[in-house]
Protein backbone atom coordinates (compact mmCIF):
# COMPACT_ATOMS: atom_id res chain seq x y z
CA UNK A 1 0.00 0.00 0.00
CA UNK A 2 2.80 2.43 0.82
CA UNK A 3 4.16 2.03 -2.70
CA UNK A 4 1.43 4.46 -3.76
CA UNK A 5 3.31 7.20 -1.90
CA UNK A 6 6.65 6.75 -3.68
CA UNK A 7 6.38 10.22 -5.22
CA UNK A 8 6.06 11.76 -1.73
CA UNK A 9 9.01 9.71 -0.49
CA UNK A 10 11.10 10.83 -3.45
CA UNK A 11 10.53 14.48 -2.51
CA UNK A 12 11.49 13.80 1.10
CA UNK A 13 14.61 12.01 -0.10
CA UNK A 14 15.99 15.04 -1.94
CA UNK A 15 18.18 16.35 0.94
CA UNK A 16 19.51 12.86 1.52
CA UNK A 17 20.32 12.41 -2.16
CA UNK A 18 22.31 15.65 -2.06
CA UNK A 19 24.14 14.45 1.06
CA UNK A 20 24.95 11.09 -0.52
CA UNK A 21 26.32 12.82 -3.59
CA UNK A 22 28.35 15.21 -1.45
CA UNK A 23 30.11 12.35 0.37
CA UNK A 24 30.56 10.32 -2.81
CA UNK A 25 28.30 7.41 -1.83
CA UNK A 26 27.37 5.12 -4.72
CA UNK A 27 24.03 3.28 -5.00
CA UNK A 28 25.78 -0.05 -4.40
CA UNK A 29 27.48 1.29 -1.26
CA UNK A 30 24.13 2.49 0.06
CA UNK A 31 22.56 -0.92 -0.67
CA UNK A 32 25.32 -2.68 1.28
CA UNK A 33 24.97 -0.31 4.25
CA UNK A 34 21.20 -0.85 4.21
CA UNK A 35 21.77 -4.61 4.36
CA UNK A 36 24.20 -4.29 7.27
CA UNK A 37 21.56 -2.29 9.15
CA UNK A 38 19.08 -5.12 8.54
CA UNK A 39 21.60 -7.63 9.91
CA UNK A 40 21.96 -5.43 12.97
CA UNK A 41 18.19 -5.31 13.34
CA UNK A 42 17.89 -9.09 13.09
CA UNK A 43 20.55 -9.63 15.73
CA UNK A 44 18.96 -7.03 17.98
CA UNK A 45 15.57 -8.73 17.67
CA UNK A 46 17.09 -12.04 18.75
CA UNK A 47 18.34 -10.40 21.94
CA UNK A 48 15.12 -8.42 22.39
CA UNK A 49 13.22 -11.62 23.10
CA UNK A 50 14.88 -11.59 26.53
CA UNK A 51 15.37 -7.82 26.80
CA UNK A 52 12.30 -6.17 25.22
CA UNK A 53 13.65 -2.62 25.41
CA UNK A 54 16.06 -3.62 22.62
CA UNK A 55 13.08 -3.74 20.27
CA UNK A 56 13.40 0.06 20.11
CA UNK A 57 16.92 -0.22 18.69
CA UNK A 58 15.74 -2.83 16.22
CA UNK A 59 12.88 -0.59 15.09
CA UNK A 60 15.29 2.27 14.43
CA UNK A 61 17.57 0.00 12.38
CA UNK A 62 14.61 -1.27 10.35
CA UNK A 63 13.42 2.26 9.57
CA UNK A 64 16.94 3.21 8.49
CA UNK A 65 17.15 0.11 6.31
CA UNK A 66 13.91 1.04 4.58
CA UNK A 67 15.01 4.65 4.09
CA UNK A 68 18.35 3.65 2.56
CA UNK A 69 16.53 1.14 0.37
CA UNK A 70 14.72 4.10 -1.17
CA UNK A 71 17.83 6.24 -1.25
CA UNK A 72 19.97 3.88 -3.32
CA UNK A 73 17.49 3.96 -6.19
CA UNK A 74 17.11 7.73 -5.97
CA UNK A 75 20.89 8.20 -6.13
CA UNK A 76 21.15 5.79 -9.08
CA UNK A 77 18.54 7.76 -11.00
CA UNK A 78 20.11 11.11 -10.16
CA UNK A 79 23.58 10.02 -11.26
CA UNK A 80 22.28 8.00 -14.22
CA UNK A 81 24.15 4.96 -12.93
CA UNK A 82 21.20 2.56 -12.76
CA UNK A 83 22.25 -0.82 -14.12
CA UNK A 84 21.11 -4.42 -14.28
CA UNK A 85 23.96 -5.42 -11.97
CA UNK A 86 22.98 -2.77 -9.42
CA UNK A 87 19.34 -3.84 -9.60
CA UNK A 88 20.34 -7.46 -9.03
CA UNK A 89 22.54 -6.55 -6.07
CA UNK A 90 19.76 -4.46 -4.55
CA UNK A 91 17.18 -7.23 -4.85
CA UNK A 92 19.48 -9.95 -3.51
CA UNK A 93 20.42 -7.84 -0.49
CA UNK A 94 16.76 -6.92 0.08
CA UNK A 95 15.79 -10.60 0.18
CA UNK A 96 18.58 -11.42 2.61
CA UNK A 97 17.57 -8.40 4.67
CA UNK A 98 13.99 -9.70 4.80
CA UNK A 99 15.27 -13.08 5.93
CA UNK A 100 17.50 -11.83 8.73
CA UNK A 101 14.83 -9.47 10.08
CA UNK A 102 12.03 -12.07 10.11
CA UNK A 103 14.33 -14.80 11.44
CA UNK A 104 15.53 -12.45 14.17
CA UNK A 105 11.95 -11.73 15.22
CA UNK A 106 11.03 -15.43 15.21
CA UNK A 107 14.10 -16.58 17.15
CA UNK A 108 13.65 -13.81 19.70
CA UNK A 109 10.15 -15.00 20.60
CA UNK A 110 10.94 -18.68 19.91
CA UNK A 111 8.21 -19.08 17.30
CA UNK A 112 10.10 -21.08 14.70
CA UNK A 113 7.19 -22.67 12.80
CA UNK A 114 5.36 -19.36 12.50
CA UNK A 115 8.62 -17.71 11.52
CA UNK A 116 9.09 -20.26 8.72
CA UNK A 117 5.58 -19.58 7.44
CA UNK A 118 6.21 -15.82 7.63
CA UNK A 119 9.51 -15.91 5.76
CA UNK A 120 8.12 -18.10 2.98
CA UNK A 121 5.20 -15.70 2.60
CA UNK A 122 7.56 -12.73 2.44
CA UNK A 123 9.85 -14.41 -0.09
CA UNK A 124 6.98 -15.56 -2.31
CA UNK A 125 5.55 -12.04 -2.32
CA UNK A 126 8.86 -10.66 -3.57
CA UNK A 127 9.37 -13.54 -6.00
CA UNK A 128 6.00 -13.05 -7.68
CA UNK A 129 6.68 -9.34 -7.99
CA UNK A 130 9.89 -9.87 -9.98
CA UNK A 131 8.83 -13.04 -11.78
CA UNK A 132 6.13 -11.04 -13.54
CA UNK A 133 8.91 -8.91 -14.99
CA UNK A 134 10.85 -12.03 -15.99
CA UNK A 135 7.93 -13.20 -18.19
CA UNK A 136 7.64 -9.86 -19.93
CA UNK A 137 5.27 -7.88 -17.70
CA UNK A 138 5.99 -4.83 -15.59
CA UNK A 139 7.33 -5.49 -12.12
CA UNK A 140 4.38 -6.02 -9.79
CA UNK A 141 4.23 -4.03 -6.56
CA UNK A 142 0.53 -4.49 -5.85
CA UNK A 143 -1.26 -6.60 -3.28
CA UNK A 144 -2.10 -6.20 0.37
CA UNK A 145 1.42 -5.83 1.80
CA UNK A 146 4.56 -4.91 -0.12
CA UNK A 147 8.07 -4.50 1.24
CA UNK A 148 7.57 -0.89 2.26
CA UNK A 149 4.43 -1.84 4.22
CA UNK A 150 6.24 -4.77 5.80
CA UNK A 151 9.17 -2.70 7.02
CA UNK A 152 6.82 -0.02 8.33
CA UNK A 153 4.83 -2.64 10.27
CA UNK A 154 7.97 -4.25 11.70
CA UNK A 155 9.28 -0.86 12.79
CA UNK A 156 6.00 0.29 14.32
CA UNK A 157 5.17 -2.97 16.10
CA UNK A 158 8.64 -3.42 17.56
CA UNK A 159 8.74 0.24 18.60
CA UNK A 160 5.65 -0.27 20.78
CA UNK A 161 6.36 -3.90 21.79
CA UNK A 162 8.33 -2.99 24.97
CA UNK A 163 5.36 -0.96 26.21
CA UNK A 164 2.54 -3.27 25.09
CA UNK A 165 2.77 -6.67 26.79
CA UNK A 166 -0.07 -8.01 24.63
CA UNK A 167 -0.64 -11.76 24.59
CA UNK A 168 -3.22 -13.69 22.56
CA UNK A 169 -3.28 -17.47 22.56
CA UNK A 170 0.25 -17.50 23.92
CA UNK A 171 1.58 -15.11 21.29
CA UNK A 172 3.16 -11.74 22.03
CA UNK A 173 2.67 -8.70 19.82
CA UNK A 174 5.73 -9.75 17.82
CA UNK A 175 4.40 -13.29 17.50
CA UNK A 176 1.10 -11.94 16.21
CA UNK A 177 3.01 -9.84 13.68
CA UNK A 178 4.67 -13.01 12.40
CA UNK A 179 1.27 -14.67 12.04
CA UNK A 180 0.10 -11.64 10.07
CA UNK A 181 3.08 -11.90 7.73
CA UNK A 182 2.55 -15.63 7.33
CA UNK A 183 -1.07 -15.20 6.26
CA UNK A 184 -0.98 -11.90 4.39
CA UNK A 185 2.36 -12.66 2.72
CA UNK A 186 0.93 -15.70 0.95
CA UNK A 187 -2.31 -13.85 0.13
CA UNK A 188 -0.29 -11.02 -1.42
CA UNK A 189 1.79 -13.51 -3.41
CA UNK A 190 -1.41 -15.11 -4.75
CA UNK A 191 -2.79 -11.68 -5.62
CA UNK A 192 0.31 -10.94 -7.67
CA UNK A 193 0.12 -14.36 -9.31
CA UNK A 194 -3.53 -13.76 -10.24
CA UNK A 195 -2.75 -10.31 -11.65
CA UNK A 196 0.14 -11.66 -13.71
CA UNK A 197 -1.87 -14.56 -15.10
CA UNK A 198 -4.67 -12.22 -16.10
CA UNK A 199 -2.20 -9.86 -17.75
CA UNK A 200 -0.59 -12.71 -19.67
CA UNK A 201 -4.00 -13.96 -20.76
CA UNK A 202 -4.88 -10.54 -22.10
CA UNK A 203 -1.81 -10.41 -24.35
Amino acid sequence: MLDRFRSVANRLLEPWVKLALAVGATPDTISVVAFLLAVGAGGTYVLAGATPILYLAGALLVFLNGWLDLLDGAVARRTDTASAAGDLLDHVLDRYADIVIIVGLAVGVEQYAIGLAAITGVLMTSYLGTQAQAVGLDRVYGGLVGRADRLALVGLVTAVAPFAPVELRGLSLVGLLLVFFAVVGHVTALQRFYYSMRALGAE
